[in-house]
């Protein structure tokens, strides 16, 4: 089979395109024929080194897939060939990646594809969405009436907080690099979308919810704690899923006087029985046509090394020319 591939971590340029054996599904694996991938940052660090993980080699990367069901191992009890599935949580911990033209995966990290969704849309909602509902869900307790703030509506998981939160009954703001990103924040349900290139992020903020924000997901690399912890309600939340390597101050004495909390997390701590929970609510939202996947680009699988180009470049390279995820095709 084809897939992309690295025998070291290192840049884009390590990546290479070419066969390698096509796995056989042992125990309570699945065969995955994929249709489709999606790619994340953290794919990026994972290749990098920057995530520092025991890698087998050759490595095959990227943590999201969905496709068909090509075969099952003899253990196999929650699917059968021709299924249409979805997944995440590969690539990590040992686990071979997804992007190659079949891959096998534990059953538990599997869910079924809504009739109505293509392979495309579910790669492109499964480690983002999946790492929305943890987030605001599990760890944050979202409650219906709340004010919620998230960086980058347009974002993988910006738009998935955004639509989430929304779903929950919350009031949602979020921001956007251009009026095309700000209308779309709309488009997406937000209550108030904020262009911070040429408006004052906390003064909109303020305008909107004088009486602070009860939750505020941060999904810059570098945050700005001063500003977080003035523009958070008493009893408030943050959640932080980004800046591995950031070191900010931290204003402790205002944070406790205002009896806040923050949340750190990744998702591939959550436990397979959490993640699936979460798969289950964001399959019913995507069968009923209330979460929608966020695209911005699909490209052929033997392009793997300029998708993680464009992605370190919108990332890292903090230029953020992506409105949306990356999907490839085999």
């Amino acid at each position: 089979m084809k897939a992309a591939y690295i025998e070291r971590t290192g840049p884009p340029e390590v990546i290479q395109w070419g066969e390698l054996p096509r796995p056989e599904p042992q125990g309570n694996q699945v065969l995955v024929k994929v249709g489709a991938v999606a790619l994340n940052p953290v794919d990026t660090y994972i290749r990098a080194g920057t995530i520092a993980m025991e890698l087998p080699r050759p490595f095959i990367i990227g943590c999201d897939v969905a496709g068909t069901v090509e075969a099952v191992g003899p253990e196999v009890t929650r699917f059968k060939v021709g299924d249409r599935v979805w997944g995440s949580n590969q690539g990590l911990l040992g686990r071979q990646g997804t992007f190659a033209e079949y891959v096998a995966v534990e059953e538990q990290w599997l869910y079924p594809t809504p009739e109505n969704v293509s392979d495309e849309e579910a790669a492109a909602v499964a480690l983002v969405g999946i790492t929305a509902h943890l987030g605001l869900f599990l760890h944050a307790r979202l409650q219906a009436g709340e004010v919620v703030f998230v960086h980058g509506g347009t974002g993988g998981v910006g738009s998935m907080v955004v639509q989430m939160a929304k779903l929950a009954g919350a009031k949602v703001i979020t921001t956007g690099g251009s009026e095309e990103k700000v209308k779309r924040c709309y488009e997406l349900g937000a209550d108030l979308a904020i262009n911070y290139k040429t408006q004052d992020e906390a003064e909109e903020v303020r305008k909107f919810a004088p009486e602070g924000v009860d939750l505020y997901w941060e999904t810059l690399r570098e945050p700005d704690f001063d500003r977080t912890v003035e523009l958070l309600a008493k009893r408030g939340r943050m959640v932080l899923m980004a800046g591995r390597d950031a070191r900010p101050p931290f204003p402790v004495g205002p944070f406790y006087v205002k009896d806040l909390s923050v949340h750190g997390f990744v998702m591939f701590n959550a436990s397979a029985e959490e993640q699936r929970a979460c798969a289950e609510d964001i399959n019913r939202w995507l069968a009923q046509g209330k979460l929608k996947a966020q695209i911005d680009r699909v490209m052929p699988l033997s392009q793997a090394a300029q998708a993680h180009r464009l992605q370190e470049e919108s990332t890292v390279g903090k230029k953020g020319t992506l409105a949306g995820k990356i999907v490839l095709k085999p």
